[in-house]
């Protein structure tokens, strides 16, 4: 029984996703297969150090871009060097999973990442060994959710996928199957 509202990557994923990584890596169980697990954004603003409601602000904008409330971020404790003291909200954050997370990778690849200036492919070495892929957005304004003129701050962002790939080798080709932009590897030279 298939589900009308299944989200596009949701769906690539059953459909192509799947055989194409038995097929490369010759999964016996399907309880073998690596999956996503979940995506986790992070802004930090360190503007809000002299302005609180920035990262209020931030977090707005984050909802938006996610479709999923974020959290503010607070201080663990005071850093007296940053001018940060303990509990001062200093950026905000969310972690996606299931369809909301299928969405936004969706949204970040077709739309997102072209959008960026003079990009040249996600770095395939940003995986931490255990197979998941962390990014750098320099500018949240590249998602369409985001209205130009009614942004306070051009913020960056953090983006990472943790998927249940046990080895990078696997996480990359998985991304690779859900289009991630990495460029292609240069055939060494014997």
């Amino acid at each position: 029984m298939a589900n009308d509202n299944q989200p596009r990557y949701q769906k690539m994923y059953a459909e192509t996703v799947v055989p194409a990584m038995q097929e490369k890596f010759g999964y016996k169980n399907k309880m073998q297969m690596p999956k996503l697990d979940k995506v986790v954004i992070n802004m930090g603003v360190g503007e809000s150090t002299g302005n609180s409601k920035l990262a209020q602000s931030a977090a707005d904008d984050l909802t938006l871009i996610a479709g999923q409330k974020a959290v503010v971020t607070r201080a663990k404790k005071s850093i007296a060097g940053f001018k940060v003291r303990e509990e001062m909200p200093l950026g905000a954050k969310v972690t996606l999973r299931g369809a909301q997370m299928y969405e936004f990778l969706d949204r970040l690849v077709t739309i997102a990442l072209p959008r960026v200036r003079d990009f040249r492919g996600l770095n395939p070495k940003s995986f931490d060994g255990r197979g998941n892929f962390a990014m750098g957005i320099k500018e949240h304004i590249v998602f369409p959710e985001i209205n130009y003129d009614k942004v306070e701050a051009i913020w960056g962002m953090d983006v990472i996928v943790c998927t249940t790939a046990e080895t990078d080798d696997e996480a990359r080709e998985l991304l690779r199957a859900f289009n991630f932009p990495f460029p292609q590897e240069k055939e060494k030279a014997a």
